[in-house]
């Protein structure tokens, strides 16, 4: 499909700031997977975990405060580190028009930090967008007060909070899933919030939405939902359509949304009818008055045969949410996304080691994998691991 290339080239700057050792972690797996046209910031207390991550900026926040040896699950310790390093954040995250603030709540440099760094990126006049998770259970009850505390001081400090709930996404994955995959999983997540974004701001388009309209929908106000879906085979649109509107990850619905942004992605083979189809099914239950930006995007990065569809969507009367108990307390008049539906395709990547070291495991495991693949649609649709 042809191309329309503007004149000049002018592109939104985006900044992802991972705060905390969970936030670089996150970083670390978005560098690893090389999400395009972002600058990664890793901020910490704890100089040790810094300088493993693979920002190529890092600031050490609180280095009179901490010397070095973290916040000691202290938010306290946290803000005030940040407070103490905050010209060194102002003028990272200066010129920046989107800033992603990702991490996780219930310690000390995250919960601390991150209301700081949220209230420096708003004085910027930027976009500012929260990606936070919220404690696993078994982590206890202190976390979680600390984490429900944290998105009580910055919710209110961003346009746009992204709350994901571990709870919600360990209960998706097989009970055979190895620990360090189940963490992988809530990195994943974080990543493809920002990616999902990120996306349709700086890739070109056959329809090109740009950042303006990106901030349009999402300034709007109210509840605001962010799905992914991606399908292939003949229904594929419809199917993928589905998929980003009720993932088992969003606590709401997109009824009544008075803003939608829908960005349809696809090879060389993505047909009108597609488009015409996904879109009747995506805008059918919102507000008949609803602004509504869409766009199309021709991603090689695809597999062949496959479409993805992302939605935004925004202005719902803050609609109550029915998940996370005690985070229904703290309810702000700001853009509120709760989760993510955007896992679809993580198990479907395995390393080269792995294919490895399972060809010697299979020859020998013929009847257990018949097992397993019966067992397999028990897993939800977009966790399952593709054969």
């Amino acid at each position: 499909m042809p191309r329309i290339k503007p004149s000049i080239e002018t592109f939104a700057k985006i900044k992802v700031i991972g705060i905390g050792g969970s936030g670089s972690n996150a970083v670390d797996h978005m560098i690893e997977r090389r999400i395009q046209g972002v600058e990664f910031i890793a901020i910490n207390t704890d100089a040790q975990d810094l300088h493993h991550s693979r920002a190529p900026i890092k600031i050490h926040i609180g280095k009179n405060l901490t010397h070095g040896l973290g916040a000691g699950m202290n938010p306290e310790v946290g803000e005030k580190a940040a407070e103490e390093s905050k010209e060194e954040i102002q003028e990272a995250l200066k010129g920046a028009d989107m800033i992603f603030i990702a991490g996780g709540f219930g310690g000390g440099t995250c919960s601390g930090a991150s209301p700081v760094v949220a209230e420096i990126a708003d004085g910027t006049g930027a976009l500012v967008v929260a990606v936070i998770t919220r404690p696993f259970s078994f982590e206890g009850a202190h976390r979680t007060r600390i984490a429900d505390e944290a998105f009580g001081r910055i919710e209110s400090r961003v346009d746009t909070l992204i709350r994901i709930s571990n709870d919600k996404l360990l209960s998706l994955i097989d009970k055979k899933t190895p620990l360090l995959s189940a963490f992988n999983i809530v990195d994943e997540v974080l990543l493809q919030a920002v990616q999902g974004i990120s996306d349709i701001i700086t890739l070109p388009g056959i329809v090109n939405v740009d950042f303006a309209d990106v901030k349009a929908i999402m300034g709007q106000g109210g509840a605001s939902l962010l799905g992914i879906g991606k399908a292939s085979g003949q229904e594929r649109a419809i199917e993928a359509a589905r998929a980003a509107m009720h993932s088992p990850l969003l606590d709401i619905s997109i009824d009544g949304a008075k803003g939608l942004l829908f960005n349809v992605s696809g090879g060389p083979d993505l047909a009108m009818y597609e488009i015409n189809d996904a879109a009747k099914l995506i805008t059918e239950s919102i507000d008949k008055d609803a602004k509504v930006i869409f766009g199309a995007v021709e991603d090689a990065r695809l597999k062949k045969g496959e479409i993805k569809i992302t939605i935004i969507a925004t202005g719902f009367d803050d609609k109550p949410s029915n998940t996370d108990g005690e985070l229904g307390k703290n309810v702000s008049n700001k853009p509120l996304i709760k989760t993510v539906g955007a896992v679809e395709s993580f198990f479907a990547r395995e390393s080269k080691e792995d294919k490895n070291d399972k060809k010697s495991e299979n020859n020998v495991k013929i009847e257990e994998k018949k097992k397993e693949e019966s067992d397999e649609w028990d897993i939800p649709a977009f966790l399952r691991r593709k054969k």
